[in-house]
């Protein structure tokens, strides 16, 4: 760092070594005792204290064969040079805890279709791995998580792909299948093998627009067959409330298998019916923005995730 003083002959330079030096003779009022405190040699720090006057353009020293006083400039001045050394010792000091991975805020987006089923994998994990880092979870539907993302609000995302979004770099997962859920006396409930074709007649239940889960739902109807203006009468805000309008009688819906056991616990008026191979199903993964100074710690984080949700009904990607 360097501060420019322009005296009559041109700009001149005050460097943090010179403050350094300045600022311990200041403390010391002593030329040998100022040299031993910072580990310079006595000329080079009378050296770099003569620059400093030069380059300020004014005295601060006071010079005589027993002692060093300091001139009222230099009493001045002595207080802003430690405030700079102070900043920049504090501007080293949080680079590298920047330079820690794992360590400082990670503002983490989650969409809600996943939150409840992975958070306690992914905050246990952080609990153990990561005990440093100062985890802020933010859920929230996915367009609103990109937002956040591209506007520098958040800085990894766990989220349903392919996302297709210049900027964004993903770091897939797993895949988990989808399941039918439906009324314990309907018709396909407790089936293994069910065709994909047999969404087409369904009256199937869906979450309200901008879940990234209904727009999913409704392609794997549309692969099957389903006409895209068939009906859906009734929608929901959260899985939740869909699961309870399925054991109501109202209809089918379409649940992530991650979504299984804590949806249909302690419920008797639900049945589950699994697909025929292959079983539609959807990509989780991690989102960061490409090129974040973070990537390699993100990375990180994405291989530990993988190895942390292997026991659940899921499919590892590699």
């Amino acid at each position: 760092m360097t501060v420019v003083h322009r005296g009559p002959r041109g700009p001149k330079q005050a460097t943090l070594a010179q403050l350094r030096a300045f600022a311990a003779v200041a403390e010391q009022l002593h030329f040998r005792d100022a040299a031993a405190a910072i580990g310079m040699s006595q000329p080079a720090l009378s050296g770099s204290v003569s620059a400093l006057e030069e380059a300020l353009g004014v005295r601060l020293l006071e010079r005589t064969t027993r002692k060093v006083l300091l001139t009222p400039a230099g009493e001045r001045i002595a207080g802003r040079a430690r405030a700079v050394l102070d900043a920049m010792d504090g501007l080293l000091e949080e680079a590298e805890a920047v330079r820690a991975p794992f360590t400082g805020a990670l503002r983490f987006g989650v969409i809600p279709t996943v939150a409840p089923y992975l958070l306690p994998t992914v905050l246990g994990l952080f609990h153990r791995r990561y005990p440093r880092l100062d985890l802020q979870v933010h859920e929230e539907q996915t367009a609103s998580l990109l937002e956040g993302l591209a506007g520098g609000r958040l800085d990894l995302l766990l989220l349903a792909v392919p996302l297709g979004v210049p900027g964004v770099t993903e770091l897939p997962l797993f895949d988990e299948d989808f399941v039918l859920l439906a009324p314990r006396d309907h018709p396909l409930a407790g089936r293994r093998d069910i065709p994909r074709e047999e969404l087409r007649g369904l009256r199937l239940l869906l979450l309200d627009e901008g879940h990234c889960l209904r727009d999913q739902a409704l392609d794997i109807c549309h692969d099957a067959g389903r006409t895209a203006g068939a009906d859906v009468t009734t929608t929901a805000a959260g899985l939740s409330t869909l699961v309870q309008l399925v054991a109501g009688g109202l209809g089918v819906t379409l649940l992530p298998r991650t979504a299984l056991r804590l949806e249909t616990a302690r419920n008797e008026h639900l049945a589950t019916g699994y697909f025929a191979e292959p079983a539609p199903s959807r990509r989780i993964a991690l989102a960061m923005r490409t090129g974040t100074a973070r990537e390699e710690e993100f990375r990180a984080v994405a291989d530990a995730l993988r190895e942390a949700v292997r026991p659940l009904p899921v499919w590892l990607t590699d």
